[in-house]
């Protein structure tokens, strides 16, 4: 006997979703279920970005920055920034410097925020990303992207570049074609994540709930633990000097 050789298996929102209902001990028949489990997954992929880092969600960025301006956007999108630096001009001549993250308490203490260097510390301004009335016009609205607030602001332009590693919100369940957007080592553990949810809705597997529970905090367990840094953790000592 011969394997397949194929290795390509994924679950697109129909059967993910017909997979969830049949855990909780029920068929999914009609279009509200599509629609309230729909609504359930788009939930359960919130909670993980709540729960950790998702490796799959990590992606590099660069904004160039303007002389004198001190706040920039992010995409909309954007959960939170895990590193960033400066780097300074670009190709062989590039260098990459560290920024040091403060938090809002210590960027309201700097007393001339419009001082002009090389910046070497940022304030991560985290908006929803809803958008709002803009309070100008009665039509008029404003998104709250995410922002950075750097300081002290450029002294000069087309020099420095805010290079950055973000991690972006898992994108929406979509319609029934569309598989989602997570490795498929992750795909137990949505399924079993699911089914949790679904069952807090469901009267008939209100006796499967805590059961549901257990194998979906199982399987996050076993996949958070495989999606990590797998990389050698090096800890110096700090040099002091009085």
């Amino acid at each position: 006997m011969t394997t397949t050789g194929t290795s390509t298996f994924n679950l697109d929102l129909n059967n993910l979703l017909e997979e969830a209902f049949e855990r909780c001990g029920v068929e999914m028949r009609t279009g509200y279920d599509m629609r309230t489990a729909r609504r359930s997954l788009n939930l359960l992929t919130i909670e993980w970005a709540n729960r950790g880092i998702n490796l799959w969600t990590v992606e590099q960025g660069s904004i160039p920055m303007v002389q004198g301006q001190i706040a920039y956007n992010l995409p909309v999108d954007t959960i939170d920034l895990l590193d960033h630096v400066i780097r300074t001009q670009s190709g062989v001549n590039q260098t990459d410097i560290n920024i040091s993250r403060i938090s809002v308490d210590t960027y309201s203490t700097i007393p001339n925020k419009n001082a002009q260097g090389r910046p070497i510390q940022v304030w991560i301004n985290r908006q929803s990303g809803a958008t709002v009335p803009d309070g100008l016009t009665p039509a008029g609205t404003v998104v709250q992207s995410p922002q950075i607030n750097v300081w002290p602001a450029p002294d000069q332009s087309s020099f420095y570049t805010f290079v950055y590693w973000r991690l972006r919100r898992i994108q929406d369940a979509g319609n029934g074609v569309n598989t989602q957007d997570i490795p498929f080592r992750m795909l137990p553990c949505l399924v079993a994540g699911l089914a949790y949810y679904l069952a807090m809705k469901i009267p008939e597997a209100l006796p499967r709930i805590e059961m549901l529970k257990l194998s979906y905090e199982e399987q996050w367990n076993l996949a958070s633990s495989e999606d990590r840094e797998k990389a050698s953790l090096r800890i110096a000592p700090r040099q002091m000097f009085y």
